[in-house]
């Protein structure tokens, strides 16, 4: 007879300094600190201390907090952070994580208005993952929507498993905002899924990233699969906390993510009983 067990995959849970917001990337590194987290994802963004390499080896070091990933500057308010030149971000975007032992450079697809940027971008990604050990993993995105408009914003596609990436990060606020099938997408990626963005939705329009378990997305299920397969990748907490009334109400919101995340990602399986 067999007795069910609990695996732990060796899957790493980060926490996201975009999690912390409008907190600093240094508050986040006291706060994984403080709750347990397994390391951190860096947002490159508008705070100088996520653009300096130096600064962010000293608070790893610091709160002995290793840094796992590094999240290019994508974003619309990050257009002017480390160059106006996408490929340039994306180049110093990997020195950092070289420099600070990051396995993982999350990056999204370009805007459409990027044109030149986004007609070379498959290519261009698999040329700068073969010149690294760094992983490039594209992250999903989704269409804008206003009322019953929609507008696709990014090129070759928001859907990026329509395109052939080496790496895939998946994000499950965005797969609610887009209102796709968050497992199927998981499914697609097969193998090349190296990176989980962890959050919750409700299927609105906004990109909401809510602790999971508190929407309609498959978080749970999601996690349990990797579990059975296996996944040895990064499971980073990126909610939003900006709504919290106070310091210790977002460190409650991010200890229950950790909770729910490390619970899910216990496996069950079968062992000899003794």
């Amino acid at each position: 007879m067999t007795e069910p067990v609990v695996r732990i995959p060796d899957a790493k849970v980060a926490l996201s300094t975009a999690s912390v917001y409008p907190e600093s990337t240094a508050t986040a590194f006291e706060i994984a600190a403080r709750l347990g987290y397994d390391g951190v994802e860096v947002m490159v963004w508008t705070d100088p201390v996520s653009q300096d390499i130096e600064a962010l080896r000293r608070l790893s070091d610091y709160h002995q907090v290793p840094i796992l990933a590094v999240h290019a500057p994508c974003l619309l308010i990050t257009q002017r952070v480390w160059s106006t030149d996408p490929w340039v971000k994306l180049q110093r975007a990997r020195a950092a994580a070289e420099k600070l032992g990051a396995s993982t450079v999350v990056v999204h697809p370009p805007f459409r208005w990027q044109r030149g940027y986004a007609r070379d971008f498959v290519r261009g990604i698999w040329r700068m993952a073969e010149e690294t050990d760094v992983r490039f993993a594209v992250e999903n995105m989704y269409p804008w929507r206003y009322r019953d408009r929609e507008m696709l914003a990014y090129a070759p596609d928001w859907d990026v498993t329509k395109d052939d990436y080496r790496h895939f990060t998946v994000d499950l606020s965005h797969t609610s905002t887009a209102r796709t099938d968050a497992l199927a997408m998981v499914d697609r990626m097969g193998d090349r899924l190296a990176h989980i963005h962890l959050a919750d939705g409700n299927g609105s329009a906004k990109d909401e990233h809510l602790v999971p378990g508190r929407g309609r997305q498959p978080c749970a299920e999601v996690l349990e699969r990797l579990a059975s397969r296996g996944f040895d990748g990064h499971v980073v907490i990126e909610v939003n906390t900006r709504r919290a009334m106070s310091a210790a109400e977002r460190e409650a919101d991010l200890a229950e993510a950790l909770a729910f995340t490390r619970l899910h990602l216990a496996s069950p399986t079968g062992v000899p009983r003794s």
